[in-house]
């Protein structure tokens, strides 16, 4: 058989992979709960966007599945072993500050801009038209492929737990959701609600009230805007001053307004996605280190110390007494990505722990529970994902290995990452591109965007990977 050249396989292909690539982009597949209905149960944009895609596959003659209506998946080939490539069309909010509209899909500078184009569907519809090449070449394998698509993956996995309910686990695997070469090693997510226990107001020694303060929508997103709400006995140029000047020094762009008795302060800090919290500036963090310096009544000033002193200018669990880090997959992260507070219901920290894999959680957590008892705390809604890591010796690591160096003509390193991919739903699965050696990682970021000779060339990668994984 003569060698397929691969990328000439893509270019043939490139206006309709490009085109798909941005009706799928189209479409705000963002978590929508509230407006859940029978058919579409964690909301309207993520089923739409779900069944774009096994509409696009029913098109072009693989065998579509729905499932339950959260997952589904996109069959072609022969055989009992599966190789499955776990792909999520959901997204995370768009945020603020776009120079284009987020689901525009605009093409300039030779990229694509849209909230999901690097996270994932961007990587998504290059594995899919990788699939189709493969299927239309039709080119002899000794194993079923199958594209598994989630739409849950930012917020609670209740896709791939669904899913892998009613249907066969994949013998090996790929997830097109991080970065090239080839991560074998993700750490574990733990995620978590800290939560503040039941003490008075006592409103006797304090000049300023905090009625609300909110900030961040995701644990695995730093927060780039918080807003509080505050009123001030006397001195309130005094108080509006010393926000001014707070937030010059620390170089954030920020607001405020009166309206009647109501101070309303804003801050708006830089989005990023949480397993790497020093790629962003937390505005909630910054708010409340603000806050934590007035002279509050006893139940505000518990809340906005706490967080200051425990998360601000730490993103390492140092002052949680929690730091660990390893060789494999580096340092323990902390992100805390969902704040809120009002004199009723009291203050709440939604975080996200990105812990290395030979770190133990259960230990974790119990030295934070006696940290938070100590504190007046509690820990509620703790999940926890544990670390995922595939031996460099296994088949799929040294075909995938293979497959990019004979791509790019670069060496396929293994590396770790603090962000949790799909490929760990398999025993044997790693996550694989789509984000190239020396590109910035702006997912979860505003502009968020691919690069359209970026998308060609994963293309490419991916369709030499499923077939040389399924031979």
């Amino acid at each position: 058989m003569k060698k397929i050249d691969w990328m000439q396989e893509v270019l043939k292909r490139k206006e309709a992979l490009i085109k798909d690539t941005q009706e799928l982009l189209h479409i705000k597949s963002v978590l929508d709960e509230e407006n859940a209905t029978e058919d579409a149960p964690l909301g309207k944009g993520v089923k739409e966007a779900l069944d774009y895609m096994l509409q696009l596959g029913e098109r072009d003659g693989f065998l579509p599945k729905n499932v339950e209506n959260v997952a589904g998946h996109l069959e072609f080939g022969e055989g009992e072993e599966l190789l499955g490539i776990l792909c999520h069309v959901d997204v995370v909010p768009e945020g603020d500050g776009w120079s284009s509209d987020p689901y525009a899909a605009e093409i300039r500078d030779g990229k694509i801009f849209a909230r999901g184009a690097l996270d994932d569907k961007g990587p998504t519809m290059a594995a899919y038209y990788a699939m189709k090449i493969v299927k239309e070449l039709g080119l002899p394998l000794n194993k079923r492929v199958r594209m598994i698509i989630g739409t849950d993956e930012e917020s609670g996995w209740r896709c791939v737990d669904t899913y892998f309910k009613h249907e066969e686990m994949p013998s090996l695997g790929f997830a097109p959701d991080a970065d090239f070469p080839i991560i074998n090693a993700e750490k574990g997510i733990a995620d978590m609600d800290m939560v503040q226990k039941e003490m008075e107001q006592d409103l006797s020694d304090a000049s300023v009230k905090v009625v609300s303060f909110v900030s961040g929508k995701r644990y695995n997103m730093v927060p780039d805007y918080a807003r509080a709400i505050i009123m001030v006995e006397d001195n309130e140029e005094d108080v509006i001053k010393q926000f001014i000047t707070f937030m010059q020094q620390k170089e954030l762009e920020y607001s405020y307004f009166k309206n009647d008795e109501q101070i309303t302060l804003e801050v708006i800090g830089v989005s990023a996605h949480g397993m790497e919290p020093r790629n962003g500036r937390n505005a909630g963090l910054y708010l409340a280190k603000f806050l934590a310096d007035q002279p509050l009544d006893k139940k505000a000033a518990h809340y906005f110390q706490f967080v200051s002193r425990y998360f601000y200018d730490d993103s390492r669990g140092v002052n949680l007494g929690v730091a660990y880090s390893d060789d494999i997959s580096g340092d323990l992260t902390i992100n805390p990505g969902k704040f809120s507070y009002t004199p009723e219901a009291g203050g709440r920290i939604g975080m996200t722990c990105r812990y290395p894999v030979t770190n133990n959680m259960d230990q974790t957590k119990a030295k934070l529970d006696a940290l938070l008892e100590t504190e007046g705390f509690y820990i509620d809604h703790f999940s926890d994902s544990k670390p995922h890591h595939v031996d460099e010796k296994e088949f799929l690591i040294q075909t995938l290995k293979k497959v990019y160096e004979e791509q790019t003509g670069e060496k396929a390193e293994l590396i770790a990452i603090g962000g949790g991919t799909y490929a760990r739903s398999l025993k044997s699965g790693v996550a694989f591109g789509p984000l190239f050696p020396g590109r910035p990682d702006i997912a979860h970021q505003k502009d968020e965007y691919m690069f359209i000779e970026d998308l060609l060339k994963a293309t490419a990668i991916y369709a030499q990977a499923i077939y040389e994984l399924a031979q």
